[in-house]
């Protein structure tokens, strides 16, 4: 008898591969449609002993990994939260295994990839999620890899257990290297070495961004904190302790009326944080001490002073300077207003400084130095709400001397030093750690960008003579009803044609008013069909020049004759921002680009971008950051500007009679920038001058009015209505590297004030000059020019 097993039965003589557990396809045997998936038995987590840590035992090495090494401030909160955290999950292991010196690391670094600011706080959001995400990444208490639970940019940190063992041991390691804090900040973390570089694409449109105004990160100045931080907003005052609360609601274009006060006090504290930046404003322990030692008044050396207007009760005949808001009370009468009060103001014998320099309009943020006047009853008695702190204050302020709050650099603001251009630039203060578009902070990604722009947009030939790829065209007030306007965008396109492959500009943009008229408000540009029929003749025209479409960016700017919204507001002014044009009036245009890059096969890909009104073009991330506005600025000013006394001499700024107000030195003139066959190339050695031409005059004075008040919109609601969720997307700081503003009611010009270059093209069909076309050829990082031709 037999006695052998079954098969069945039989031990096994080694270990059967996973693909011998699919079936045979024989015909008995037929194979599974799916496959059997492979069992895999995950490796059991290393044990961990919880154990309970006190902060104050964390805080000499939190204070090492956050404060001197990342510049970063933890509060109690935030130390309590990475204090429980620790002994959660590294156990007692956290000082002898530098288990807690990694996670304050990763952690350190992934609050700054997300820009949480220099504060780091226990209850915010981003270091919940923060902790949050490591905690899935963590086994035996360090730190194994990333997950789909972090993005691209976060970084997990490569662990080198012997070296930072020896370290911590006291071991000489057997090299020194110098880890860069800002590792996992922005791209710096995403491993993009040199040799990475020279294989990525060549095309600079792969670091161009256009940012709609809706889809801008919000930010807030906290005062108290003296940084910004995202949708901060005012929720109540008490005891004139201001309590501020995160608003994590999406914003909306009917908010709650506590935001309208928010937006004058974000305006208001940008400004002030400003100003107290500037030299004229700081004040000097030489200068003091010498002024006593010397027994006299320096007035070179003096600072100036603000006071606040809650600060003028009980101080009749005594000088002060304000900063506030110019308001119209319900009288009619002119007052000036900030965060603690509103009195009444006289201007009747204020002079600007400089003169004739600037405009001065209700819903702007002035400098006004002039002598307080107490009175028993205030203005306007029963009209103006209240009296006291908080309201109208009695009596009036007599204002000699007016003047636009001086603007600030974008170097200064973002703390960049070292010489223009330069790859090696230190950051000191500043707000460069702030990403304020979205593309990536100057402390981050600055350097590496600069590198970038260098090697592909300035690695040329000095005896290169082919037109620069770094070009940016700009046509504006593109009326499409009128037939003339194709024929001139026709023969512009025709010119860029022709350029050698390779040299094609980088991005045109297109802005409107893109009719005449209001349109669909039954005016002379017609309703919705002939609306879509104008953009299907643009279309037509695009679609002759295939190599642009290929190649290029197209970026489409409405103005406040457009869809929809001119549907109720027959031209007039529209909230700020505007929305684009409607996608169903533009889809020939998409559909003309779509053709074009089937036709290239896939080795270029150009892009119509429709974006709002204003908008931001980024170029590099932070390094060029181009603002580009419609507006009539230029006409409004003129209509809503307060007449002041004019001077009764005729000399400059310079030779103006000494005051208490001494002119700001960092106001100097403004360079005008353009080509040397147009009017505008005269330079000038002075604000107002008999020898500047009128246009010069004018547009000087429009682009330091709008720069200095840092704001698209300096007017009040009534005049220029602003939605008030979105009006961190007016804002003009940091100041931008260039700034497009289309005002047909200004003349054409070029002009760089404190760094930033203004264009305005005007319409491309110059008024008073028949077949004749103009727009602004401007070299990114460098200057623009007027161009014209002959239709």
């Amino acid at each position: 008898m037999d006695k052998t097993p079954a098969p069945i039965f039989r031990k096994q003589r080694g270990a059967v591969p996973p693909s011998s557990a699919i079936p045979s396809s024989s015909p008995a045997f037929g194979t599974p449609i799916h496959p059997l998936k492979p069992f895999a038995v995950n490796a059991p987590k290393a044990a961990i002993l919880p154990i309970i840590l006190p902060p104050p035992t964390l805080r000499p090495l939190a204070f090492r990994t956050f404060t001197k090494k990342h510049s970063l401030t933890l509060t109690s909160s935030a130390l309590q939260e990475l204090a429980s955290f620790i002994g959660r999950h590294c156990g007692s292991g956290w000082r002898e295994e530098g288990l807690a010196e990694r996670v304050l690391e990763e952690v350190a670094r992934s609050w700054k990839n997300r820009n949480g600011g220099v504060i780091v706080e226990g209850s915010s959001k981003e270091l919940q999620e923060i902790l949050k995400t490591l905690e899935g990444n963590m086994s035996g208490g360090r730190i194994t890899g990333p997950t789909r639970g972090l993005p691209r940019g976060d970084s997990m940190l490569d662990i080198k257990d012997d070296e930072a063992l020896k370290t911590r041991l006291g071991v000489r390691p057997a090299e020194i290297r110098r880890e860069d804090s800002n590792t996992s900040f922005g791209m710096s973390g995403l491993d993009v070495e040199e040799e990475q570089e020279e294989s990525e694409t060549n095309d600079p449109r792969a670091w161009l961004k256009i940012i709609n105004a809706y889809e801008q990160p919000r930010f807030i100045y906290n005062v108290g904190k003296k940084h910004f931080e995202k949708s901060v907003f005012l929720i109540h005052q008490l005891d004139f302790r201001l309590m501020f609360s995160r608003d994590t609601s999406t914003p909306s274009l009917l908010p709650t009326a506590s935001h309208k006060t928010t937006v004058f006090r974000n305006r208001y504290n940008v400004i002030h944080q400003r100003l107290l930046r500037n030299e004229t404003f700081q004040s000097s322990a030489v200068s003091s001490s010498r002024k006593q030692s010397l027994g006299r008044s320096l007035p070179s050396q003096q600072s100036l002073k603000l006071t606040p207007i809650a600060n003028l009760l009980g101080r009749h005949g005594s000088s002060h300077m304000l900063l506030g808001l110019l308001v119209v009370l319900p009288t009619g009468d002119l007052a000036i207003s900030d965060l603690t009060g509103t009195i009444a103001l006289d201007l009747s014998q204020a002079v600007a400084i400089p003169d004739d320099s600037a405009w001065f309009c209700p819903g702007m943020i002035v400098l006004v130095d002039g002598v307080y006047e107490e009175e028993d009853e205030s203005v306007g008695k029963g009209l103006s709400g209240s009296s006291g702190v908080g309201g109208t204050l009695g009596g009036r302020f007599q204002g000699f001397f007016i003047g636009q709050p001086p603007c600030e650099r974008r170097k200064a603001t973002l703390g960049i030093s070292g010489p223009d251009g330069g790859q090696e630039q230190t950051i000191g203060g500043g707000f460069g750690w702030i990403d304020f578009l979205g593309v990536g902070s100057e402390r981050a990604i600055g350097t590496k960008m600069r590198r970038l722009e260098k090697r592909l947009l300035h690695n040329r030939a000095e005896d290169d003579t082919t037109p620069s790829r770094g070009r940016v065209i700009i046509i504006g007030e593109l009326n499409l009803d009128q037939p003339r306007t194709l024929q001139a965008l026709r023969k512009i396109l025709s010119g860029y044609a022709s350029e050698p492959e390779g040299s094609t500009p980088l991005t045109f943009v297109l802005m409107g008013n893109f009719t005449q008229y209001a349109v669909l408000a039954r005016g002379g540009s017609g309703g919705s069909i002939e609306y879509k029929e104008y953009f299907d003749s643009l279309a037509s025209t695009l679609s002759d020049f295939p190599t642009l479409l290929q190649s290029s960016t197209f970026v489409f700017v409405p103005g406040d004759n457009d869809g929809w919204v001119s549907s109720f507001t027959a031209g007039a002014s529209v909230p700020l921002p505007r929305k684009q044009v409607p996608d169903m009036f533009t889809s020939r245009i998409r559909r003309a680009f779509a053709t074009a890059n089937a036709e290239a096969g896939g080795k270029s890909n150009g892009a119509a971008v429709w974006t709002s009104n204003p908008s931001r073009i980024s170029l590099f991330g932070p390094n060029h950051e181009l603002v580009i506005f419609r507006d009539d600025v230029s006409a409004r000013l003129r209509r809503a500007s307060v007449r002041l006394k004019p001077k009764t001499n005729n000399t400059s700024a310079e030779g103006a009679p000494d005051s208490s107000v001494d002119p700001p030195e960092d106001i100097q003139p403004m360079d005008i920038d353009a080509a040397h066959d147009q009017p505008t190339t005269t330079s000038t050695t002075s604000p107002v001058t008999p020898l500047i031409p009128h246009d010069v005059h004018t547009a000087q004075k429009l682009v330091k009015t709008i720069l200095d008040q840092g704001y698209l919109a300096p007017f009040r609601q009534a005049i220029r209505p602003v939605h008030w969720d979105y009006s961190s997307a007016l804002h003009l700081y940091p100041l931008p590297t260039a700034m497009v503003l289309l005002d047909t009611t200004a003349p054409s010009f070029c002009i760089t004030y404190e760094g930033c270059h203004v264009m305005n093209p005007g319409s491309v069909l110059v008024p008073g000059r028949k077949g004749i076309a103009r727009w602004v050829e401007y070299d990114v990082g460098r200057l623009g020019k007027l161009r014209e031709c002959t239709v």
